[in-house]
């Protein structure tokens, strides 16, 4: 996949400063793939090596580090595999220098666990790091409907106080990351890309966590940049470059009739290019419970879809789900700071329900424009209750 100039005149800096940071706390005990098997031809399985590699780190007799180096020089076929903790070590390094893919096609997959590729599980002081590049070979499962697919390229189960920094991750089947039941978790300086028309192809997406950090990325997709599903809170994401994608999505929540917990959630200081959406929240009518204490801040839109979007009629086929006196309560949003270009008539669209509507809405220094110089821009907001301050195209009626 080609990247555009800017991404190729940034992304060297990005490995060069995250593999010296790395490379500075790097553990006293360390395991190398090759040392248990490895091949790194690209061609023969080496999912047993890293099993291995992991056993001994993770075992290793020490309260301080240790870690799994995955070489520069090698390309490494990895089957579905799972990482397990609880480990000895307080801090257990992942080192990836090299290219780890996964099976090229779906027939390589008969009789594993396709749902998911790599993960970690149950691993406390995690850090997964390094120049490398994760390939999740998604081509061949694009054309086929999404329910064969594998779910998601690298996982975070239950890692509680670990990082995922300086790595590219391309070509997901679906989701690339992962990150559910997981308490303070940090992504820094990560390159996640698929083409714009892959379908759910999510770039990062949170599921009951708490306490997680996204920062300093370059996230490209066929679905939502990021997004943030049910019991979740206290989630800062700042510094995104996103795009093509969804944009960063709340949502979608409550599709089951489940009861929905969603708070403190913070998206400052990221872009938008040619996305379809730009900051969403979206819920489905059969859904109850509370999406709350949101922030959209400091955000750039360049000919996006819908820059500002919250959507309570969310439905698998638009307009085809009939209309329900039930709903996840949305309050407490603030927009702030929102600038750019609309490719749609509609930039801002607050879609709330009749029986429960959005309240305490905020809206403060917006100004959006049409991406055709021109073209005038309107907004439609239904059911929403606030106040706004600076914006164009005015929204909230007092």
């Amino acid at each position: 996949m080609k990247l555009n100039g800017d991404l190729q005149d940034m992304f060297p800096l990005m490995l060069i400063l995250g593999l010296v940071a790395s490379t500075i706390a790097w553990p006293i005990d360390n395991f190398d793939v090759f040392d248990y098997g490895a091949t790194g031809f690209g061609e023969v399985d080496d999912s047993q090596a890293f099993v291995n590699a992991w056993r001994d780190a993770c075992n290793a007799e020490t309260e301080g580090e240790a870690g799994v180096i995955v070489p520069e020089v090698g390309t490494f076929l990895l089957n579905p595999i799972m990482f397990y903790g609880p480990c000895n070590p307080q801090i257990i390094h992942f080192m990836i220098l090299g290219t780890i893919i996964a099976p090229s096609s779906p027939t390589s997959w008969d009789g594993l666990d396709s749902s998911q590729w790599i993960a970690f599980k149950d691993v406390t002081g995690l850090n997964v790091y390094g120049s490398g590049l994760i390939n999740g070979q998604g081509m061949l499962w694009w054309d086929q409907s999404c329910r064969y697919h594998p779910n998601k390229v690298l996982n975070f189960l239950s890692c509680n106080e670990g990082t995922l920094s300086n790595i590219h991750i391309v070509n997901s089947p679906q989701t690339h990351v992962l990150i559910i039941d997981s308490k303070g978790f940090n992504v820094d300086n990560v390159m996640i890309q698929s083409p714009q028309n892959t379908p759910n192809t999510d770039g990062i997406h949170i599921h009951s966590s708490h306490f997680v950090k996204i920062t300093n990325s370059i996230i490209g997709s066929g679905d939502d940049c990021i997004s943030i599903g049910d019991f979740t809170s206290n989630i800062d994401i700042a510094n995104i470059k996103c795009g093509p994608g969804h944009g960063i999505s709340i949502g979608s929540l409550g599709k089951d009739g489940e009861m929905v917990q969603v708070e403190n959630i913070h998206i400052s200081d990221s872009s938008f290019k040619q996305t379809t959406n730009g900051a969403r929240i979206k819920t489905w009518q059969v859904g109850q419970g509370n999406v709350r204490h949101v922030i959209f801040e400091n955000l750039v839109f360049d000919d996006v879809e819908n820059p500002i979007i919250i959507d309570q009629y969310y439905c698998a086929v638009r307009g085809m789900c009939k209309e329900e006196k039930t709903g996840v309560k949305i309050s407490d949003v603030v927009y702030k700071n929102l600038y750019g270009t609309s490719s749609s008539k509609i930039a801002i669209n607050l879609n709330c329900s009749r029986y429960v509507p959005c309240s305490g809405i905020s809206m403060k220094n917006i100004n959006l424009v049409s991406t055709q110089p021109g073209n005038p821009v309107t907004s439609s907001c239904t059911n929403a209750v606030g106040t706004e301050v600076g914006v164009n195209p005015a929204c909230l009626r007092n």
